[in-house]
């Protein structure tokens, strides 16, 4: 935090190498949470740098007082994200289930084996097909509350709806999730719910 601190005060300042520094710290991050909402390696990229231009022009409004550096270039990227979609009306979607979504990285991340490899991909896969199936203000609830580990008034600010729809929309999107991937996994003949979390 100190660190970052430092690069921010001497990027004001007009030091270039700073900025760079920022950027080495901060870009994978910004990347991998683009990714997750588009799937998509060429725009993740692209609206990493647009992330980065909006943080290069507002820099100067970050107030240290008001918490941490990277909360709130992770509160920028993402209301970059849900600006952006908003414009494009396109389908939120994520490519990397984190275990809020069903336990499924939990459940796996003890086991190395080839074998729960593919069982932790295959269930990932499964999650993101059912997450493409919901509307996009169901997905991009679940996806903000779920995945990114927001709590419920943030995601009420970055979507900018009261929280009482934040949570009537999560509550609908998990049911509905639930029950998109219980008719996945009927077609594909699969152990249910093993994608809930449940036990195999």
């Amino acid at each position: 935090m100190d660190a970052d601190r430092e690069l921010i005060k001497r990027c004001l300042a007009g030091d270039d190498s700073a900025w760079a520094g920022l950027l080495q710290t901060h870009t994978r991050k910004i990347y991998n949470l683009c990714y997750r909402f588009t799937g998509r390696p060429s725009e993740a990229e692209d609206l990493t740098q647009e992330v980065f231009i909006k943080i290069f022009q507002t820099l100067k409004t970050y107030d240290a007082a008001q918490g941490a550096f990277t909360t709130w270039l992770n509160r920028v990227a993402r209301n970059h994200l849900v600006d952006h979609y908003r414009r494009t009306k396109k389908d939120r979607a994520t490519s990397s289930i984190e275990d809020e979504v069903g336990g499924i990285e939990e459940k796996f991340s003890h086991t190395a084996g080839p074998v729960a490899q593919v069982e932790a991909r295959e269930r990932k896969e499964l999650l993101q097909r059912a997450l493409d199936k919901l509307s996009p203000d169901l997905r991009e609830a679940v996806v903000l509350r779920d995945l990114q580990d927001l709590d419920y008034a943030e995601v009420a600010e970055v979507l900018g709806v009261p929280t009482g729809t934040v949570k009537s929309r999560i509550n609908r999107g998990r049911l509905e999730l639930a029950r998109v991937i219980k008719r996945i996994e009927q077609v594909k003949g699969l152990p249910q719910g093993k994608a809930a979390g449940g036990e195999p």
